[in-house]
């Protein structure tokens, strides 16, 4: 006896599970975006720096100036959700690098080596990059244009 399996249909999403699909999208990426941000101000000595004493790194400093100057940038233009996309990928970029070069060095785990945060930035823009800034983003508005 030969039995024969389909596969099941895909159930297409309602029109109000997909607004609140894209809301939920739109409001993941404004909050990661705009604690990124903060992340990069410390760069410039804002909430508490980055020794706690209100400390920046050293102007032109590579890679600490220029990391905090790609994160606030790209975290601003995430933020409003424009190009959203490519920026997400660059800070996804940046946060592995970050996580390779300062953290694995120190330990295997970022549990162990302090990179929990760069680990989660750096999944969670791929994240965003991968499924695109939802309803309410600049990019959005441009598209239906």
């Amino acid at each position: 006896m030969t039995q024969t399996l389909t596969p099941a249909k895909a159930t297409a999403a309602t029109p109000r599970t997909a607004k609140l699909q894209g809301a939920i999208q739109s409001a993941v990426r404004i909050v990661v975006s705009f604690l990124f941000l903060c992340h990069g101000l410390q760069g410039f000595g804002f909430f508490g720096g980055v020794d706690g004493a209100g400390g920046s790194v050293e102007l032109g400093s590579w890679p600490g100036w220029y990391g905090s100057v790609i994160e606030v940038a790209g975290a601003a233009f995430v933020l409003v959700g424009l190009f959203t996309r490519p920026i997400a990928v660059l800070l996804s970029g940046v946060m592995a690098y970050a996580y390779f070069t300062v953290h694995a060095p120190e330990g295997l785990l970022p549990l162990l080596n302090m990179g929990e945060l760069s680990t989660l930035y750096c999944w969670i823009f791929l994240l965003i990059a991968a499924i695109g800034p939802g309803t309410f983003a600049l990019d959005t508005l441009r598209r239906r244009r």
